[in-house]
């Protein structure tokens, strides 16, 4: 059995630069197929999809899969509208693997999973005979004993004495011959992992789950320090282990390699009975400007404007690596949505695009609405500098990393002027636009 090794690390700061010569390949890398967890999308790989192209992977294999309908049922057995269950992410997964692999001509690939994706990852390979398919499997954060162990929510995927888990953790290994499996889990800073159920509605109810709930019998099992539930996929660190135990090497660097001409396309996506769906949406209209890095004025006409149609596809646009960009989305039945990004290093066909939800009354009142999100990670404070408007947020959890939207509400006098965010060394300037005329702006972090 693998020995467990624990990893601390204290935070770190990525420096976007130019790579040096990539490392000449013998033969075509495995490809990889990158699931996402829980009510998110591919887009979140974006980061990890670049370092592996800047250490060489070639594009055409590297996927990032989005699940159709990605948030998990309360009751894994009881369909529920806009919502999936395990069966429906094993057959997802499965038709993924089959297409990726008659894409590249290869036999197996390997299979990189944040949170949730983990579970239909293991079902797929241990359960439904996928070994012969993937030869390295990944697992980060994923809550292999369950998000809690208690007689509450009976049929949730994610309760470890559950039908679900009981039937993965029924062995005495976790993992198959044939198939390599690693995991990766913070080493007691992951929302999921925690041994008092405070964080996910019941505090003082002990969960019965700790910090090594996700690790795997007869896997490779490592902690990375202060990492939080969605870094242990998407940080730097990661993206080391990741390519270490796929590649059987160090990466040449965990930097992003530049590109002069970047090419951007996605997805717009919508929501099912008010939950986050991966359906394409047609009739949004997305709108794409050059802003001043500094204030968020926009600099020029836009670069795009476009209406989607059935596929939901939006692009593509094309700027530079020093370029701002402001993404203006307007989908029926939701806010006007004005997401403010930094600078792109490369090309990215993952740029999904979601509309905000409807603002509440008391946001309604407010002259704007302006939010900070870290798709990627979570605020930590005081583990990390996070400033929005000159502040550090007050809505923002402190101790364990819990929350990765922040928002600033500001008077009808105030509409127009930038609000800037700041997380450690990311910093992204935004405009606040009228509540009144049911606009909300963004700013959304990529690091």
């Amino acid at each position: 059995m693998p020995t467990r090794r624990t990893i601390l690390m204290g935070g770190s700061a990525l420096v976007l630069a130019a790579a040096s010569p990539l490392r000449a390949q013998t033969a075509p890398p495995v490809p990889i197929l990158f699931v996402h967890g829980n009510g998110d999308h591919a887009a979140l790989w974006m980061t990890t999809l670049w370092r592996f192209e800047t250490n060489g992977w070639p594009r055409d294999r590297l996927h990032a899969l989005n699940f159709t309908d990605p948030l998990s049922r309360a009751d894994d057995a009881v369909p529920l509208a806009g919502r999936s269950g395990t069966a429906d992410q094993l057959r997802e997964l499965a038709a993924e693997v089959e297409a990726l692999c008659a894409r590249t001509g290869a036999a197996r690939i390997a299979l990189v999973a944040s949170s949730r994706g983990g579970n239909a990852v293991r079902n797929y390979v241990v359960e439904a005979g996928g070994a012969a398919r993937v030869s390295h499997a990944v697992l980060c954060g994923t809550p292999n004993r369950g998000v809690f162990n208690w007689e509450a929510s009976p049929g949730s995927e994610f309760n470890g004495r559950g039908p679900f888990l009981t039937m993965l953790n029924r062995r005495d290994s976790d993992v198959v011959p044939g198939t390599a499996f690693l995991t990766l889990r913070s080493d007691g800073n992951d929302k999921f992992a925690q041994p008092d159920g405070r964080l996910i509605g019941r505090p003082g109810v002990a969960t019965g789950i700790t910090a090594e709930g996700p690790a795997l019998r007869g896997a490779a099992n490592l902690a990375l320090g202060q990492l939080d539930h969605r870094e242990v996929a998407f940080h730097p660190r990661a993206f080391r282990e990741i390519h270490r135990f796929i590649a059987d090497r160090e990466p040449s660097t965990l930097a992003v390699a530049l590109e002069q001409n970047i090419r951007l396309s996605g997805l717009v996506t919508g929501n099912v009975g008010g939950v986050p769906s991966n359906r394409p949406l047609a009739g949004a209209v997305v709108e794409v400007y050059r802003v001043d890095p500094a204030t968020g004025e926009r600099r020029g006409e836009a670069l795009l404007k476009r209406t989607t149609a059935s596929d939901g596809l939006w692009g593509e646009v094309v700027a530079g690596p020093a370029d701002a960009l402001e993404f203006v989305l307007a989908v029926a039945g939701h806010p006007v949505t004005h997401t403010y990004r930094s600078p792109f290093p490369r090309s990215s066909q993952v740029v999904h695009l979601r509309p905000a939800r409807p603002l509440p009354e008391a946001d309604r009142a407010a002259g704007a609405v302006v939010q900070m999100t870290r798709p990627r990670g979570y605020f930590g404070i005081p583990r990390d500098v996070v400033l929005f408007d000159g502040k550090e947020p007050g809505d923002v959890t402190k101790g364990v990393a819990t929350d990765a939207t922040t928002t600033v509400r500001l008077p009808a006098a105030e509409i127009g002027r930038t609000v800037v965010g700041l997380f450690n060394e990311e910093r992204i300037a935004a405009r606040a636009w009228s509540a009144a005329e049911n606009r909300v702006a963004i700013a959304e972090l990529t690091w």
